[in-house]
């Protein structure tokens, strides 16, 4: 756990992100945002369709704050055999989608455990470290390869649960809507 703790502390400081405990209070509460267009890919198949309805939602929600499109990378492009293989792929496929200016955000189960005020923060810091845009990155059943891993300017996780990939869109979903209202100093986060 120290170890956890000192590695957030680290990537927090590194990100001018607030460390976990802090204030609850997003610095950019209030004040002018530019509104970085938002990338969400996920890997993976076929969309269940009530987690479509649910991403349909909230990405209409998120389009009065800032352009967001939501990009599906097909899990095991190649049909590989080997799970190794198919990560190699998929982390292939994504990376060929990220620019060099994208600020990129790792959803995965060992990143950063953050509040949803520190999601805000880091959607209302992104312009100032110079991004154009904001790409976030849901895995594949095995996860993240290692050149999206070398890449990504963070890595948080959104539970200390294992989330399945499309449970984890919906949550990422609300969790950016929530942190436009948390920028806004809107009612729908207390």
């Amino acid at each position: 756990a120290e170890m956890a703790v000192s590695l957030s502390v680290c990537l927090f400081a590194t990100n001018s992100i607030p460390s976990p405990g802090g204030t609850g209070r997003c610095k950019y509460t209030g004040q002018s945002v530019r509104p970085l267009p938002i990338r969400v890919f996920t890997v993976g198949r076929k969309r269940w369709p009530a987690v479509q309805l649910l991403v349909d939602e909230y990405t209409s929600k998120l389009r009065h704050y800032c352009a967001v499109e939501e990009v599906q990378v097909r899990s095991n492009p190649r049909n590989a055999r080997e799970k190794r293989a198919q990560i190699v792929d998929e982390d292939t496929a994504v990376m060929n989608l990220i620019r060099p200016d994208d600020w990129v955000v790792l959803l995965d189960e060992h990143g950063i455990d953050i509040e949803s005020e520190e999601i805000a923060e880091l959607i209302g810091g992104a312009a100032d470290k110079g991004a154009s845009k904001l790409s976030f990155c849901i895995g594949g059943p095995y996860g993240h390869g290692p050149k999206l891993r070398d890449r990504a300017n963070i890595s948080i996780k959104l539970s200390s649960l294992v989330l399945n990939h499309q449970i984890a869109l919906v949550v990422l979903m609300e969790q950016l809507y929530r942190s436009w209202t948390i920028l806004k100093g809107q009612k729908y986060h207390h």
